[in-house]
């Protein structure tokens, strides 16, 4: 191993054979400089890339994506910065380590530096979503021109330890991606020490800054390790300049006209094919042999001229890391490559005697040590590199890292839609024959059609071989479980409810309401990760609940009349009522009994989990679609404050109809309050009292907020939540639920009256709760929407839960109130009374909450 990076670092330093550097044509034109380690020019060269974002284009010559390079020499510069990052760490840290690599570019680099490292598991960021995985987050490469990244661990807790996280990157430019990656993750799975790896490190020293700045900031260590290191020298104006040579190339090459399937570029590299070979020499002008006309794929589906090669890849292997790739899988691929490898051996032409192996995208690490282990067992020189969505301009020239370039369709149905992909400096190469080798998902006619990659590669050499890995998805399982029922999980009764969560009741997850509140606004947790602790109503606040549910039962009667009438007359004559746990579920309750009431229907209602930032939960969608047409799925909700969850369901919605192809939710809302005018669907838009709104568990069938921490819930499970059995001794829940419904009758001709007259007006979202919201967060300088709380629900919800600053309260507000004056002057938070205010009261948690925020007994201040 040692011996071939070695023989690699002199290859790459001699360049080219004419002794030629490979960015000396874009550096003599741009004046774009590398300066810094004397190997630089050794291991990286330069091209332009067809990119609005960026010029340059850095091209590595160890790291196998754009320029064919020896096996082992792309594995060993991975694996020796493996080796280096364990030494870094120790043994006992590097066991502790998750190594992430990123897409596309760096997903076989990764794989191999987690090789190195020996000990740790590996993921690698991907541009593929997959149907039924639940991403562990994102984030964005600001420079790429397909920027967004998802992470896919089949194993949820994979980034919940503490152990050191382990970044690893072919180039590291600017630190933007970096810096995204560990903001996204650090605030889902804080950790004390993350490791960044790259072959070269090029940030100016500005950029090193930012970085050893934002540790600091999050209190954890960042190491780097890097091949070699230096500065990118870049003059004023090169971004203009750079689209101005591409622009002129590009028209040249379509004024003169390309070699098949190379795309529009500068005529094809003028490299010799050795003897025998079967390729005929490049003319005067570089022009390759041209491609046969009209190919037509043979019975099998594959292309004519490409033979297919049974791998017999282990069963249940991973392609990849897409999903997470442990240690044990790396044990199980050591030991199956040598017969993998003889079976291309034996279908490559018995005369062959230079042979590239090409991988696909993301899928490199497996084509990469396939081509390694063909080099190690046999006499045939082999080079490894992948095809690239990276659009690159081609020259040919000796001075330019980007010599040819063949291009064809995506055929892997990518989720951004169908597009251009590239193999570079493989046509014209002289290759006696060519493997390609994609997973499963992109084995499609699109691959072998007459412009598809096998055909272009056919036109530059005589064999084209096929490998097919199987592409692993993590197992889903045959179904999911029934929802779960009262009186074993909450205090309804079962036919009332159809909890789709998971019971998390043995599990402690209550913190401190001040320890809570410091950990979600410093982005150390989320509010779905924890609960607060269970607020426990003195006599004097269950006296004003229950003398509000007496004044209020009527009225609220009334509006879940209206709200239920107008769903049934304009979604579904039998509609399936879905409640956003928990606010929501008794309101889906007391909708499923006036229905019951006023038409005789027995309508099914289920309640399932919305997080705001996280969305609603997929597999609870899918149970529903599983056992009921979407189309009648109609989803409710207590009442709208500023209208984020109106906009959550929006949004995962379209989210998980592009998941799973599964059509046919609304997202439209239908709750029994709209004050903050969100909805089209509502009982009443007047911001009122619902005593529900007053307590927690204990109203709401002695069932918790919801929960979504990766180590309790998987991809396949519901979200989870507590039935606090404990608190039956308080449970108000069907005492209230029974009050209004006994209303009923007494308001059903005002109630259908009201909903007939509302279904003949325009009921369109004004938004104005949310304009409210935002002036009032600019007013108050707090600059964060998300710590203003309108309505008296929302209100009362931060009085319980939050860490409370003030609350403003309409002028001349009545006994709507009167529980929110208690509790603030329990809390000690000011009421400020307001005119004009929108709403009946606004909740205003405490801004940029740290526990030194609070007086010395623990009321809240102002500041």
């Amino acid at each position: 191993m040692e011996k071939a990076v070695n023989e690699g670092e002199h290859r790459e330093v001699r360049d080219d054979a004419d002794g030629v550097w490979s960015g000396s044509w874009v550096a003599e034109r741009l004046g774009v400089e590398l300066a810094g380690d004397g190997r630089l020019t050794g291991l990286l060269g330069l091209a332009l890339r067809r990119n609005p974002k960026r010029a340059h284009l850095l091209v590595s010559n160890v790291l196998g994506k754009h320029v064919p390079q020896s096996p082992s020499v792309v594995y060993g510069y991975g694996v020796e910065l493996g080796r280096r990052v364990r030494d870094l760490l120790g043994d006992d840290e590097a066991r502790r380590a998750v190594v992430l690599g990123y897409a596309e570019t760096a997903t076989g680099l990764g794989h191999s530096v987690a090789d190195g490292l020996g000990l740790a598991p590996y993921l690698h960021s991907t541009r593929r979503p997959v149907a039924g995985v639940t991403p562990a987050g994102g984030f964005e490469e600001s420079h790429s021109h397909a920027t967004s990244h998802l992470l896919l661990p089949e194993d949820p807790a994979l980034f919940t330890g503490d152990g050191p996280l382990v970044l690893v990157d072919d180039e590291f430019s600017t630190g933007n991606t970096v810096l995204n990656t560990v903001r996204d993750l650090h605030a889902r799975y804080p950790r004390r020490r993350y490791v960044v790896v790259a072959l070269v490190d090029m940030r100016s020293a500005a950029d090193a800054g930012r970085l050893a700045d934002f540790a600091e900031e999050i209190g954890a260590r960042v190491d780097l390790v890097a091949a070699a290191s230096g500065t990118v020298r870049l003059p004023e104006g090169v971004l203009e300049k750079g689209q101005e040579l591409v622009a002129r190339y590009a028209s040249e090459s379509a004024a003169e006209g390309s070699s098949a399937g190379a795309g529009p570029s500068r005529p094809v590299a003028q490299f010799p094919a050795p003897p025998n070979s079967g390729v005929a020499p490049l003319g005067a002008r570089g022009t390759a042999r041209p491609a046969p006309t009209g190919p037509q794929p043979d019975d099998d589906g594959t292309a004519p001229h490409t033979t297919r090669i049974d791998l017999h890849w282990p069963a249940d292997l991973p392609d990849g890391a897409r999903h997470g790739f442990t240690p044990a899988h790396r044990a199980r691929l050591e030991a199956a490559l040598p017969a993998m490898a003889a079976r291309i051996a034996e279908a490559l032409p018995h005369n062959a005697r230079r042979v590239h192996i090409l991988g696909f995208e993301e899928l490199m690490y497996a084509p990469l040590r396939l081509a390694r282990e063909l080099e190690r067992t046999t006499d045939i020189e082999v080079r490894y590199s992948t095809t690239t969505r990276s659009p690159v301009l081609a020259v040919d020239d000796p001075g330019y890292a980007i010599r040819t370039r063949l291009a064809f369709p995506a055929h892997d149905d990518p989720a951004d839609g169908p597009g251009e992909r590239y193999a570079y400096n493989v046509a014209g190469a002289g290759f006696d024959a060519v493997v390609a080798v994609v997973d499963s998902a992109a084995d499609t006619p699109a691959l072998h059609a007459p412009d598809g990659l096998l055909s272009r590669l056919a036109a530059h050499t005589p064999r084209v071989l096929l490998a097919v890995i199987p592409s692993y998805a993590p197992e889903r399982p045959s179904m999911l479980p029934e929802p779960l029922r009262g009186p074993a999980f909450s205090s309804y009764a079962p036919e009332e409810v159809g909890w789709l969560l998971q019971d998390l009741s043995d599990v402690t997850l209550e913190a401190p309401t001040e320890e809570r509140e410091e950990a979600i606004q410093s982005g150390g947790a989320h509010y779905a990760e924890s609960l607060p602790v269970e607020y426990q109503p003195t006599e004097q606040y269950q006296e004003l609940f229950h003398a509000a549910l007496k004044e209020s039962a009527a009225r609220i009667a009334q509006a879940v009349g209206v709200v239920t009438e107008t769903v049934l007359a304009e979604r579904s004559p039998r509609p399936v009522l879905v409640s956003l746990a928990r606010a929501g579920t008794p309101v889906g309750i007391l909708m499923r009994r006036w229905a019951r009431h006023r038409h005789g229907l027995d309508l099914p209602h289920y309640a399932v989990s919305i997080v705001r930032g996280r969305g609603i939960d997929a597999n609870a969608l899918r149970w529903l679609a599983r056992h009921h047409d979407p189309r009648d799925v109609v989803f409710v909700d207590g009442w709208t404050g500023k209208g984020a969850i109106t906009r959550e369901l929006a949004q995962a919605l379209e989210e998980f109809e592009k998941s799973d192809g599964i059509t046919g939710f609304d997202p439209e809302i239908a709750v029994l309050a709209d004050p903050g005018s969100c909805v089209r669907t509502y009982g009443t838009r007047e911001d009122f009292l619902i005593p529900s709104a007053c307590l927690n568990s204990t109203v709401s069938g002695l069932i918790s907020r919801t929960v979504l921490r990766a180590d309790l819930v998987g991809p396949d499970d519901f979200h989870g939540a507590k039935f606090y059995r404990e608190l039956a001794g308080t449970d108000v829940s069907v005492a209230f639920l029974d009050a209004v419904s006994a209303r009923f009758p007494e308001v059903t001709d005002a109630a259908c009256a009201q909903a007939k007259e509302l279904l003949a007006t325009d009921r369109s979202p004004t938004w104005e709760g949310w304009a409210a919201v935002e002036r009032i967060s600019e007013e108050y300088a707090i600059h964060d929407v998300n710590l203003v709380k309108p309505g008296v629900g929302e209100t009362t919800r931060v009085m319980l839960r939050r860490v409370p600053w003030k609350v403003l309260a309409r002028a001349g507000a009545g006994s709507d109130l009167d529980h929110v004056r208690l509790l603030a002057e329990q809390r000690g938070v000011p009421v400020e009374e307001v005119d004009g205010l929108p709403y009946t009261c606004v909740g205003l948690i405490h801004p940029k909450y740290t526990r030194g925020a609070t007086g010395a007994d623990g009321k809240a201040v102002s500041v």
